[in-house]
């Protein structure tokens, strides 16, 4: 049953688009201490409908504007395709409303800075949901690279693959490598300085469907991403590998999705062994860290909560979302190059 909680204390939510993620974000934002949604915004009359049936009383609506008009309305959740996004995040910051924004943030890195500046100018919270870095397994990730266990990272290597769901408006890489590269980011904590893609479209005009993207970085890391809406199979894993440790990441293991190896290789010093290039192989204990097991989304919308209440910047800010929609803009460029590495800014 849908429950009105109002005080002071409380920020009154509005979700527009309630299609694929919608649904979870009115549930976590609706079960959250200190957030109530006040209504539902969708062009799609029986999606509304399925919003009065989970939650009776639950207010409504297929217009916009009169979402944006409403006081009681203190942030907007924008939940709708990617084209959109800039137009009704910008919409809503005008208005004087805190935006958590779907990802990827902007179809331009040019839309995504005008929202930044935007946010800033209006003093509102900006937050893009990049979902995975609020995970117990991406966390720890992050753990491993900055406390130095893993020694020094050489590669980042994710397969993210299932057959399906095909998307009319952007590629597979818009679609899917999003989510790798605001991990990416997030673990490494360091921006690639060029990116080389490949990719192809297997059915008469649609978008690419499969691609392969390289990140260079300084020094020798380098980042690799396998993304397909055509696999027989669904894949979620990522390898990260350092001097010292590695890490296998697979995201569909219900409970054991870290697994860290005492696994490494290195080439002795002395200038003999050197010239005969010996490399010795190190194979020691795998373990599976405790993680988090809080649900990503509810982790996403307490810290979106508390950086409103606190005046603080997200993990996952405005500028996050611009680093990795201008990954996505480079990628989609070198794959009109067929794979010509394009440097990033």
């Amino acid at each position: 049953m849908y429950s009105n909680k109002t005080n002071s204390d409380t920020l009154g939510v509005g979700v527009v688009g309630y299609g694929y993620w919608g649904p979870n974000l009115v549930r976590n934002f609706n079960e959250l201490d200190g957030t109530h949604v006040v209504t539902v915004c969708d062009m799609n009359i029986a999606r509304l409908k399925q919003v009065q049936a989970k939650y009776p009383g639950m207010e409504v609506t297929a217009d916009y504007a009169a979402m944006l008009a409403d006081h009681r309305v203190q942030v907007v959740c924008v939940a709708t395709p990617v084209r959109s996004h800039f137009a009704l995040a910008k919409a809503a910051l005008l208005a004087g409303k805190h935006v958590f924004v779907e990802k990827p943030m902007a179809e331009t890195g040019t839309q995504a800075e005008e929202l930044i500046e935007l946010a800033e100018r209006q003093r509102r919270v900006l937050m893009v949901d990049h979902t995975f870095i609020y995970t117990g397994a991406v966390r720890k990730m992050r753990e491993l690279v900055e406390t130095g266990e893993l020694g020094d990272v050489y590669y980042y290597d994710s397969v993210r693959v299932n057959l399906g769901l095909f998307q009319h408006d952007v590629n597979v890489i818009w679609d899917l490598a999003i989510h790798d590269l605001a991990v990416m980011e997030y673990v490494l904590g360091q921006a690639p300085k060029a990116v080389s893609a490949t990719g192809i479209s297997h059915l008469r005009g649609q978008p690419e469907n499969i691609a392969y993207l390289t990140m260079f970085f300084e020094g020798s890391l380098i980042a690799h991403m396998h993304v397909n809406w055509l696999a027989p199979v669904k894949i979620r894993r990522t390898l990260l590998g350092g001097s010292r440790k590695m890490v296998v990441y697979d995201d569909l293991e219900p409970s054991e999705k870290i697994k860290i190896y005492d696994k490494g290789a290195s080439v002795a010093e002395s200038p003999e062994a050197i010239r005969q290039m010996l490399v010795s192989y190190r194979t020691g204990d795998a373990w599976l860290p405790k993680l988090d097991a809080t649900e990503a989304l509810t982790a996403e919308a307490r810290h979106f909560r508390d950086c409103i209440r606190e005046g603080r910047q997200p993990l996952s800010d405005g500028r996050a979302g611009l680093r990795t929609v201008r990954i996505l803009e480079a990628a989609s460029q070198s794959l009109k190059l067929r794979g010509q590495p394009v440097e990033l800014p």
